[in-house]
């Protein structure tokens, strides 16, 4: 049993990584900050897949499993970030290789453990993950990276959300749509390197078949209906499938492989629907986490609701090529996210 003091240091580093991550994120859009080494603001996206979402998500694979050799996974992952900071990246690029190659090695033991397209789905998340972090350690360019990141997220999410699904038990139908989308979702991918438009469009079409899915099966349609923290994090859930949607749609008619729009559509992907399903499972990933519980609070959704306030105009910037929409867009959004974690730890102090 691994001693719940024993988690703080990863979960810390995670942390330091977002904040990090959301500071390089403000330079890159052309805010003046800052940084002891100018260089790092190029790893922002490593910084903020490989290092951060990537200690966070395997930290709570390893408290589930409750394996000492699984919190190598995070443990590596934080070194990455540590190294990144520290301008090393090509130990950095070593070790959120070999830390997603221990993730992937953990799903393995849950498809045994769990058989099924949810596992499988959660595999294939982790496999992406590997895949992104070695292109980007040999330097390939981040259009050919960038989707194999945002695969590691969706594919994750997407397969935690079909694993709740199951007590509504979806018709055969239902599957089919499920896995025909996450097949197209990935072969996508896999043209992007063969031809950047249509592997996009083929990748925008899966996207966008898997939001609609997510938007018509997943239970969170049911838990809206609820009260207090089932209903926060069932609108946090609904409303990123619709930025999932928007991306795919983007990617599926536009299938912009750079300028503002490229930036838009990973945004749409990273923020809109990534963000949006860690607000609402920090309520329960964090207490699992560290054993302390977190009350739940109507003014979560102050954040939440500025989240994509702040995001859209972001957007609406990008598409109309004003710069000064989009830093301020970004600016917001990133003041969100560290306040959103500042009220959190508000409320585990209330509790105390």
């Amino acid at each position: 049993m691994t001693p719940k003091r024993s988690r703080v240091p990863w979960l810390l580093l995670s942390v330091l990584g977002l904040l990090l991550g959301l500071w390089l994120g403000l330079m890159r859009m052309g805010w003046r900050l800052p940084l002891w080494q100018p260089r790092l603001v190029g790893v922002h996206g490593p910084l903020m897949v490989a290092g951060f979402f990537g200690t966070l998500i395997a930290l709570e694979r390893a408290v589930a499993l409750n394996r000492r050799w699984m919190y190598l996974a995070p443990g590596l992952a934080a070194a990455g970030m540590v190294l990144l900071a520290l301008g090393q990246v090509p130990l950095a690029a070593w070790a959120f290789v070999l830390g997603s190659l221990v993730m992937l090695a953990v799903l393995w033991v849950v498809v045994q453990m769990q058989p099924g397209w949810h596992t499988r789905t959660m595999a294939l998340g982790a496999a992406a993950l590997v895949v992104g972090n070695v292109l980007w350690m040999l330097g390939q360019p981040y259009p050919l990276v960038v989707p194999w990141w945002a695969a590691f997220l969706v594919l994750t999410i997407a397969g935690e959300r079909l694993e709740l699904g199951r007590m509504l038990r979806p018709s055969r139908g239902a599957i089919a749509w499920y896995l025909g989308s996450t097949a197209l979702y990935l072969v996508g991918i896999g043209l992007i390197g063969l031809s950047p438009t249509l592997g996009l469009r083929v990748h925008g079409l899966g996207m966008l078949l898997l939001a609609l899915w997510l938007l018509r099966y997943d239970i969170a349609r049911r838990t809206v209906r609820l009260q207090g923290l089932p209903r926060f994090i069932a609108l946090c859930l609904l409303s990123g499938y619709f930025w999932l949607a928007g991306a795919g749609a983007l990617a599926l008619f536009a299938a912009p492989t750079q300028g503002l729009m490229y930036d838009a559509l990973w945004h749409m992907v990273f923020v809109g629907f990534v963000f949006a399903m860690i607000f609402g499972h920090a309520p329960i990933v964090f207490p699992a986490i560290l054993g302390v519980p977190i009350p739940y609070s109507r003014a979560f959704y102050l954040p939440l609701a500025l989240l994509h306030l702040f995001l859209a105009l972001r957007v609406l910037g990008d598409g109309l090529g004003d710069m000064a929409l989009r830093r301020w867009g970004g600016m917001g959004d990133a003041l969100t996210i560290v306040a959103y974690l500042g009220m959190l730890m508000v409320q585990v102090r209330f509790r105390k």
